[in-house]
């Protein structure tokens, strides 16, 4: 198993809007084709306006294979053009849990 944290830092006074844009609109279709959503959150302390969603994939080639899906539906293409002007950066990292991970 594999967990993709995706990290955006939405433009300040922009985050409420992204939340809530993921919450009404984005989210539902998401899980749809990604799966497993194992959590996500936004920052009290340190890097404000930080939106962090984690996906659990069985391995790398699922996750490509499910996250090319979704980018070619259309209603998702509309989706990011709402969110795309609130986001400034955005980094992903791709977690490979311990032996001992409680995910593992």
């Amino acid at each position: 198993m594999i967990v993709e944290e995706r990290d955006y830092h939405v433009t300040t006074g922009k985050l409420a809007e992204l939340v809530t844009l993921y919450e009404t609109e984005g989210i539902e279709l998401q899980k749809s084709y990604l799966g497993n959503l194992v959590a996500v959150f936004t920052t009290d302390i340190g890097a404000l306006s930080t939106y962090t969603s984690l996906w659990a994939y069985d391995n790398f080639t699922e996750r490509e294979e499910r996250r090319a899906r979704l980018q070619a539906d259309d209603r998702w293409k509309a989706f990011l053009a709402k969110i795309q002007p609130l986001i400034h950066t955005q980094h992903n990292r791709i977690l490979v849990p311990t032996s001992f991970s409680p995910l593992g």
